[in-house]
Parts: structure tokens; C-alpha cells; sequence
């Protein structure tokens, strides 16, 4: 989009989700509005604030503004790293887009292998972030922002910090009962934000409590005709993993239009190509949000909500009692030098045969919250790696990541277990898991999939609350629907999203990648397609 009244231009991914108000404000300052798009407001706001505009956002972006008087490109992107931005930058063209495949589809752009993708691959069953497969192609980071000009000045600046954001400032002691209240407002404010649409707007409805409380709280603030859609599996179908039944409940309860959506295997292996292609980067998550998105595409649906981001915020995962349990048992032991290392130099061939090879690495990494988070999430674990990979590559590779350095960091100084387990489910898991599959997954059916448990207005209220003394959970959070979840919601007990992808995997022939199966078999599946991708690219 062209602004005529400075010459600025800009390309934007995303949707603002407070641009109605920030479009009055500008308005009292004068400025004049062509369309009723949240990209023109995103251009005005350039114009009024420059770099600061990015204080002003609540939304979901990434984009690019070219500064037609300063002769520059302004790009940025949001403090969750909801959607993505990569880059090229050869020192003579900077290349940028939503996607790696789209960098890679333009040409001209070196495909030289970069072993710390490679690597946190087979660490994390994703790549992380700034890291590609690509040497030369590099993730703009959350929050964060890069101003580049014709006479070769490059400025990085963060404008969000996760771990800044954590830590405490302060904050004064507060009553339960207040912050419940507060709780219900802010949850019901982020909701209505997210809906502002000018299409109908569904929800993605399991039985969890994420789910069901974004269905109830959209019921809540006036959603007419809101439609909700479940993934049901044939192979779960009448066990107690099926969440049909339940979402079913929920739909009925609060007067949805309602679809339920089975898989099975046989859908799987039709559309398993598919969906290989669709990745931008590999990752052994998505499937289930590829088959939902899939399904929602073809109800007609253009934007639904998701209950993604409520774990991370309010508790949900195990990891939450088991990493601090896991720091504080065996803390003495990492003390004891060489320890940990040498027990698991000796027992892991023994222990990989009989039970997870993570227990090996107990007293080695267990002991501190870097090394505790990476045996609870990691895929394969260091000292396996050349297993699965060349030598000399994990060695290049494991030593640009700096995983453990980075996740210390990621912790630093932040008093609070709870606010420790947030940053590294946030800022690793979500941001490079999560938000990442569910982008791809969605687009490849043109569809919007919006995240109001991701905000940076409720991510600042519950943090202050733990600071404050009130530490909010789950129940917490499905507690305040003016009109209750169903007992049978509120009731159940966490059992984490399931979906048969191991018993798909294992009873596919074709899917024995790197010796292994399950997770780990379909991991060398995907990566084998991302390699066949880089050598019809290089």
C-alpha cells in the first residue's frame, strides 16, 4: 500500500487488532483515512511516530515500510514471534518475506547449509530462532526490529524482551478477589479485540480448558452466530483420549454452530505430501493443526481463534511442577564435578535400550533450569546427535546454538519459579513450535488463525498478578465466563492435546527415518524432505 501524502510504502502480514482506536487518534491529529484497513492506520503511524509506533501495537505483524524521504526500509515484527519475518542480507540486497520457501523460490540466495539449523532440529524437533537450514537466511527475532537505508546504515533495535518483561518491578501486594475480577476483564478485553473481523470468525473447540473458555468468553461479549469446529480421530473414537463427546457438550452449551471433523490414518497418508510440502521449515508438530485448519477451510471459514498460548501463560504444562522439582532434587549433585557427565558417559548405552535415553543425563543436566528444560522438551539429546547427523556438523553446529548459554539467559534474574518455567515454555516452545506450525499449517489453507491467549496486554496483567502474589491458573482463567463451563470440562483432568501420529507412523512402512519410529521416525522423515528442498535449491 502507497500513502500519497508521504510517499511511504509498505508490505504487512497480520492483522492490528486495536487499529479502530489508534485510527481515531490519528484522525484528532489531522490525519486523513482512504479505506477502513488496518494497513493504512499501520502507515499513518509511521508517519506521526516513526520507530516508536511499535509501543502502540496490540496485534499480531510483520512488515516492511520503505521511508521514501530517509530513503530506508523499516521492518518489524511482534512480541510473541505470533507471525514470521525472514531475512537475506548479501551486503549489497536485503531479501525479506513471511516465508523461507518464498526466499528461496525468488533465487539468488546462497543455500550453504547452516549446521545450527541442522542441529537444533534434531535437539528440538524444530528449528530455532534466528537460525534457518540456510547459512544465509536468518529469522528477524520477536519483538525486535531492523532499519536499513541506501547509505549502508543498519540498525537493530528490541522492543520487546521477554525476559526483561518477567522480572520483577515492584509490584504491590493484592487481593485474590480482586484479581480474579481482573482477570475476567482483561481475558473478556482480549477476546473482543480478537473477533473484530469482517468475516464470520469460528473457534477451534477440544475439551480442554483453553478451548472451551475462549468459546464461552466470544459467547459472552455477543458473537453472533458463532461456529466452532473439533478434530475427532477414528483411532480415539469412544476412548477416553476422544474429546468429541465433551467438545460436543461445550458447542451445545453455549449455542454454537457446531462441526465436528474426523481423521484417520488413511487421511493422513492422502494428504501427508501435502502437508510435508506445506512446512516451511521442518517441524515433527502441526499435523493436527494442518487437519483442523483444513477443515475449517473447507466449512467456509476465513479467521478462528485458538486456544494455543494458555499453558504457557497460566500453568498448564506438568513441566511447571516437574522442572523446578527436577532443579531443586538434583541441584547438590551438578556441584559435584565431573558427576553428571560421568554417569552418564557410563549408563547411557545401557539405559537407551531399556527406557528413555534422558534418564542418563539426569545428574548431568537436571540440575540447573537450562539443562532441566532441555531433557522435559528435547527430541534427541546432545550426546546422541551423531547418531543422526555428521560429526563434525553437531560439533559446528551445537557450538553456534549455544542452547544451554542462551536458556540460562533466558532465566536470568527472575525470582519466581512459575515466571522461569513461563520464559522458557514462551520463548522457546511457543514462539518456535507452536506459533510457528500453526502459521504454516493455516496458511497452506488460507486461513487466519488468531491467538487471544497470546496478548500482550493479558501477558503483562498476569505477570504482574504472580508479582503481586496472585499466581493464576487454569481454573483460574475458566472460572470467569459469567455463564460457568460444563462440570464435565471443568472437572476433567489435563491430558494434553492428543493425536495418533505415533500409531499412524508405526504402521507406516515407508516412515523409518534415522533407524528410529514414532517422533523421532517421522522426524527423519521431515528432515529428509527439507534436504531434498535444499538440493533442488542449491
Amino acid at each position: 500500500m502507497l500513502d500519497p501524502e508521504t510517499g511511504n510504502r509498505i508490505v504487512f502480514n497480520g492483522e492490528i487488532y486495536n487499529y479502530p482506536q489508534l485510527r481515531t487518534e490519528l484522525e484528532t491529529f489531522g490525519y486523513r483515512f482512504s479505506s477502513n484497513s488496518d494497513t493504512e492506520v499501520l502507515l499513518k503511524l509511521y508517519a506521526e511516530y516513526g520507530q516508536e509506533m511499535l509501543t502502540r501495537l496490540r496485534g499480531m505483524y510483520a512488515f516492511a515500510i520503505w521511508d521514501k524521504t530517509k530513503r530506508g526500509i523499516f521492518l518489524a515484527r511482534d512480541p510473541f514471534g505470533i507471525k514470521p519475518l525472514y531475512l537475506v542480507d548479501d551486503g549489497n540486497t536485503l531479501r525479506f518475506a513471511s516465508q523461507v520457501k518464498a526466499l528461496l523460490a525468488g533465487g539468488q540466495v546462497d543455500t550453504t547449509p547452516e549446521p545450527a539449523g541442522h542441529v537444533g532440529f534434531f535437539l528440538w524437533g524444530h528449528v530455532p530462532e534466528p537460525f534457518t537450514l540456510y547459512k544465509n537466511i536468518r529469522a528477524l527475532r520477536a519483538g525486535s526490529c531492523l532499519w536499513i537505508d541506501s547509505s549502508g546504515r543498519k540498525d537493530t533495535g528490541l522492543f520487546f524482551e521477554l525476559t526483561a518483561e518477567l522480572r520483577e518491578h515492584g509490584s504491590e501486594r493484592i487481593s485474590q478477589e480482586y484479581a480474579r475480577k481482573s482477570l475476567s476483564a482483561v481475558l473478556l478485553d482480549s477476546i473482543q479485540h480478537h473477533l473484530v473481523a469482517d468475516v464470520p470468525v469460528g473457534v477451534f473447540l477440544s475439551a480442554g480448558l483453553d478451548s472451551s473458555s475462549v468459546v464461552a468468553l466470544a459467547a459472552e461479549v455477543g458473537s453472533s452466530a458463532l461456529q466452532t469446529l473439533t478434530l475427532g480421530f477414528k483411532e480415539y473414537q469412544d476412548t477416553p483420549q476422544d474429546e468429541v463427546t465433551i467438545a460436543e457438550s461445550v458447542a451445545r452449551h453455549y449455542g454454537t454452530r457446531h462441526h465436528t471433523y474426523w481423521v484417520q490414518r488413511d487421511d493422513f497418508v492422502a494428504d501427508r505430501d501435502r502437508l510435508l510440502d506445506a512446512m516451511d521449515q521442518p517441524s515433527i508438530d502441526g499435523v493436527n493443526t494442518y487437519f483442523v485448519a483444513k477443515a475449517a477451510h473447507e466449512m467456509g471459514l476465513k479467521v478462528a481463534l485458538s486456544g494455543t498460548g494458555g499453558d504457557e501463560l497460566f500453568g498448564g504444562y506438568p513441566d511447571f511442577v516437574d522442572i523446578p522439582r527436577l532443579v531443586h532434587t538434583f541441584r547438590p549433585f551438578a556441584r559435584v564435578p565431573g558427576l553428571g557427565r560421568g554417569f552418564r558417559y557410563l549408563t547411557a548405552p545401557l539405559v537407551k535400550r531399556l527406557i528413555s535415553p534422558k534418564y542418563a543425563g539426569l545428574f548431568e543436566y537436571g540440575g540447573d533450569w537450562a539443562g532441566a528444560y532441555l531433557l522435559r522438551r528435547g527430541l534427541f539429546m546432545p550426546w546422541e546427535l551423531p547418531d543422526v547427523l555428521d560429526g563434525e556438523l553437531v560439533r559446528k553446529g551445537w557450538s553456534e546454538l549455544h542452547t544451554l548459554a542462551a536458556m540460562h539467559q533466558s532465566v536470568e534474574s527472575i525470582g519466581s519459579d512459575r515466571l522461569k518455567v513461563t520464559a522458557l515454555e514462551t520463548g522457546w516452545y511457543l514462539r518456535n513450535q507452536l506459533l510457528r506450525d500453526t502459521d504454516w499449517a493455516s496458511m497452506a489453507h488460507s486461513l487466519e488463525v488468531r491467538v487471544p491467549l497470546v496478548d500482550l496486554a493479558l501477558f503483562r496483567a498476569v505477570t504482574r498478578w504472580v508479582h503481586a502474589g496472585f499466581i493464576p491458573t487454569k481454573h483460574d482463567m475458566a472460572a470467569c465466563p459469567t455463564v460457568p463451563l460444563p462440570q464435565s470440562v471443568r472437572e476433567r483432568p489435563k491430558t494434553g492435546f492428543g493425536i495418533p501420529v505415533r500409531q499412524w507412523l508405526m504402521a507406516d512402512q515407508n516412515v523409518n527415518g534415522m533407524g528410529q519410529r514414532g517422533l523421532r521416525g517421522w522426524a527423519g522423515v521431515v528432515y529428509r524432505n527439507a534436504a531434498t528442498r535444499d538440493a533442488t535449491h542449491a
